[in-house]
């Protein structure tokens, strides 16, 4: 399994074929970030109430020669005023695509702020990308739901 910074080179590289048109992309991602409100799932925590939201996604191209997956999962406590996040990085093997946070953890890459950042630009890459030409990025995003088990 590839360790973070072993990741966060290939991350690099990446970015930058993908900037020169040689890496085509498949993103697919589930939110729950754009629910209604009254539908999302609220946590209290030192007297605090925090709406939470939730959001996946799975990054998959040819690099090297060699089939590259990689999911992200982000959860979200928010506030009128805070924004508190959690990330995860997940490098799964070919026949695993599920959102599913008990079945991917085996596969989890440690996340620092450097590699999240690397992730990041390259979400944002994509998203301008598919702006500009719809052809250039397969994307497919959709909302899924969240419940919290107390």
């Amino acid at each position: 399994m590839k360790k973070e910074d072993e990741l966060l080179r290939d991350l690099t590289e990446m970015i930058k074929d993908t900037q020169k048109g040689a890496l085509k992309w498949k993103v697919t991602a589930q939110t729950t970030e754009y629910n209604d409100e009254s539908q999302k799932p609220k946590v209290t925590e030192e007297g605090v109430e925090w709406t939470v939201d939730e959001c996946f996604v799975s990054y998959e191209c040819q690099y090297k020669d060699k089939d590259f997956v990689m999911i992200t999962y982000e959860m979200i406590h928010s506030t009128g005023t805070k924004r508190q996040t959690t990330n995860l990085v997940f490098l799964p093997p070919l026949g695993i695509r599920y959102f599913d946070i008990d079945i991917l953890l085996p596969y989890s890459v440690k996340a620092s702020n450097v590699l999240t950042y690397e992730i990041h630009t390259l979400w944002v890459l994509l998203l301008d990308m598919y702006k500009k030409d719809k052809t250039s990025v397969l994307l497919d995003i959709s909302p899924r739901e969240l419940t919290i088990e107390e």
